[in-house]
């Protein structure tokens, strides 16, 4: 998907989910919750946390997922 949008974005399966790699940094994480998949993101805590107040980004595929970190609407992945 990421090539396809001509995103030089690498995906890597990474414990129990994806990491997506944009020049050598870890940018989101795309990881299994339940039958959905959520987005992650790297914090200003040093660590992958939910997206929003309200129990974080969750789609239905993982195509979805990653739709959502290549528009990337809140402007926290690519910047």
């Amino acid at each position: 998907m990421f090539k396809k949008r001509g995103c030089p974005a690498v995906p890597a399966r990474v414990n129990r989910g994806y990491t997506i790699f944009y020049q050598g940094a870890a940018v989101s994480r795309i990881r299994p919750r339940g039958e959905f998949w959520e987005v992650l993101w790297w914090s200003h805590r040093d660590r992958w946390e939910s997206i929003g107040d309200l129990g974080g980004m969750v789609f239905d595929t993982i195509e979805e997922a990653a739709t959502y970190v290549l528009d990337d609407p809140m402007v926290i992945f690519w910047q």
